[in-house]
């Protein structure tokens, strides 16, 4: 941290003016959500939660973080195409855990059944954790990684403006020309356009689907007008759409409304409150036996499970999947934080 930056942290007057400015430069670049009290209303919105200051980053740490990415996204799909892995590392998961267990048993339906859907889109998000050693050195440490509804891709795109903002109002120009443009909006849609066009069908569209609260919108708005701006057509529903005018043809092509469905982009579905009744998890099989390609597919979804990044952080079990790539290994590995399992086992961690 600068000597400049640390005399405006330490002026409490200063802060509380750029406080101010900073949450109206918030609002004015649009990183926005509805309130509390009126999450599906349009008319009354407020600033996203945002620090004043961006953090600093390592430039080492920032480049290894964007090089072992590709990694996470192989390791996460060899998973999700490991049956054996995903029951063995479960099993305990889905004894006691009912939400598991029903994602488990559409699992293991769409297996048996061998739903021809062969292409599937990953947006995946990790998030880290820079840990600093009593030592002096600093590294880079995943706290989790997301592979259903990773939020606030959209609202990123617009943060990077924010602080430039904020750092050129408390006179620290030189930190602010270090704040790299970002616009993960504009890759989410990439992805979620490119399995629109794979999937072959002009007329179909991209279906959202989304929570009855809709407090974070805005960041699905982002990613949905990239979207429009490609004249790829977008829906946003909800789970009980589906149950109710949802239905699969002779070829499995899936339709809600009457709307032939390229792609199921879940940003709902995670949790076990999302399911308010079987019909909504009749709705899930629905969309999992469908052609439509999902983001994610059911077993995608299961591999982001915590149970299962615990079980990869155990020694030797990441070489299964990258068996003749050490230095792959190396660099996820490096990665990990301790792990721990709530069973009543003896705990083998990295």
């Amino acid at each position: 941290m600068s000597v400049k930056r640390e005399a405006v942290l330490k002026d409490e007057n200063l802060i509380t003016n750029i406080e101010e400015i900073a949450k109206d430069t918030a609002l004015l670049h649009g990183v926005l959500m509805r309130t509390k009290e009126t999450p599906n209303s349009p008319e009354v919105v407020s600033y996203a939660p945002f620090t004043l200051f961006p953090t600093p980053v390592p430039t080492a740490l920032f480049h290894q973080a964007l090089a072992v990415q590709t990694h996470f996204n192989r390791l996460v799909d060899r998973v999700s195409q490991n049956p054996s892995f995903l029951e063995e590392t479960l099993a305990s998961t889905i004894k006691v855990d009912n939400f598991t267990a029903r994602l488990f048993n559409i699992y293991k339906q769409v297996q048996q059944e061998h739903c021809p859907q062969s292409i599937v889109l990953g947006l995946n998000r990790s998030d880290y954790m820079l840990d600093h050693s009593p030592h002096g050195g600093t590294s880079l440490k995943q706290i989790e990684i997301n592979t259903i509804a990773a939020s606030f891709g959209g609202l990123a795109s617009r943060t990077p403006d924010v602080h430039r903002h904020i750092l050129k109002v408390t006179n620290l120009p030189e930190e602010s020309k270090n704040v790299l443009d970002n616009n993960p909006a504009a890759g989410l849609a990439r992805g979620l356009a490119k399995a629109w066009e794979l999937y072959g069908s002009e007329r179909a569209v991209v279906m959202f689907l989304v929570e009855d609260v809709q407090r974070n919108i805005y960041d699905h708005r982002y990613v949905e007008n990239e979207l429009w701006k490609r004249n790829i057509p977008v829906i946003r529903r909800q789970l009980e759409d589906v149950c109710r005018t949802g239905s699969l043809d002779e070829s499995r092509r899936l339709f809600v409304d009457g709307r032939e469905i390229a792609t199921v982009y879940f940003r709902n579905g995670y949790m076990p409150q999302n399911y308010t009744s079987d019909k909504s998890w009749e709705a899930r099989l629905m969309m999992e036996r469908s052609l439509a390609v999902k983001c994610p597919d059911i077993s995608t979804h299961l591999a982001g499970t915590k149970k299962v990044q615990q079980e990869l952080a155990r020694q030797g079990v990441l070489e299964r999947f990258f068996p003749d790539e050490p230095e792959t290994v190396a660099q996820i590995r490096a990665t990990f934080a301790g792990l721990y399992t709530l069973d009543m086992v003896e705990e083998q961690h990295c």
